[in-house]
């Protein structure tokens, strides 16, 4: 199946969110505006941090009261069972969901895991029927054919994204020093354009077009990274700073 116009959401966030603004709501605001049942079924996903406890207690604290709460676990220790318990029972999990809310941490490593669980293609199918995507750091760049990653320690390029968007991405633009620098490089030596997101900012796509550039920090931007006439050029994007 190809994308169409009835294919869903992209919210892909270079930094923040209830991980990184605590304080904050607006980015998740937004997201939750976008699901056409309220309160929305948003599922948080963070097989990227190893299926984290801290992590799920801080997305329930943030979601609980707002939404209809749950989680995607795979990982089995004690303390948190896997949800759902079977990889068999994925492809119904998913489909009860409206939000799909992907955490940060390794990002080779989430893609490991979910394509030998079939998690990737799961995924890919609930996107193209509607479903919103959404994610921070690694949650951002896993829905990108290629992006720039520290999963191996050093900031590095990773070719075998999910490829729901044709392009390279490269998160917290601003927020981590050798995120510029390493993305602007590789570009220059022939990897593939795309985006890169600050830390307060999320591009947001339909389907496969960008619609807007969103922002929950003033000052926080997005840009369009590209190699033309043997020269990287960095375009600075339209971004609209929510809640003004």
């Amino acid at each position: 199946m190809k994308p169409t116009d009835q294919a869903g959401h992209i919210i892909a966030m270079g930094g923040g969110g209830f991980s990184m603004e605590s304080d904050n709501t607006l980015m998740d605001d937004f997201v939750l505006s976008l699901s056409p049942r309220q309160p929305a079924k948003v599922c948080f996903v963070p097989t990227a941090s190893a299926d984290s406890a801290t992590y799920l207690l801080k997305f329930y604290r943030a979601f609980s009261g707002r939404a209809i709460a749950t989680d995607l676990t795979i990982f089995d220790p004690a303390s948190t069972p896997r949800r759902p318990a079977r990889s068999s029972e994925l492809e119904a999990f998913v489909a009860e969901q409206d939000i799909i809310y992907v955490g940060g941490g390794s990002t080779a490593n989430l893609l490991a895991i979910w394509r030998a669980h079939g998690l990737d293609k799961i995924l890919r199918e609930a996107w193209l029927k509607g479903k919103i995507l959404c994610g921070v750091s690694a949650g951002m760049i896993c829905w990108f054919r290629s992006c720039v990653t520290d999963s191996f320690g050093d900031v590095a390029p990773l070719d075998d994204g999910l490829g729901l968007i044709d392009a390279s991405a490269c998160p917290h633009y601003d927020g981590e020093a050798e995120r510029r620098p390493t993305y602007q490089r590789l570009v220059g030596e022939g990897f593939q354009a795309g985006y890169a997101a600050d830390d307060g900012a999320a591009l947001y796509f339909r389907g496969t077009e960008l619609v807007e550039v969103i922002s929950s920090q003033a000052g926080a931007a997005a840009y369009r990274v590209e190699l033309a006439e043997g020269k990287v050029v960095e375009t600075k994007l339209p971004v609209r700073l929510l809640g003004t």
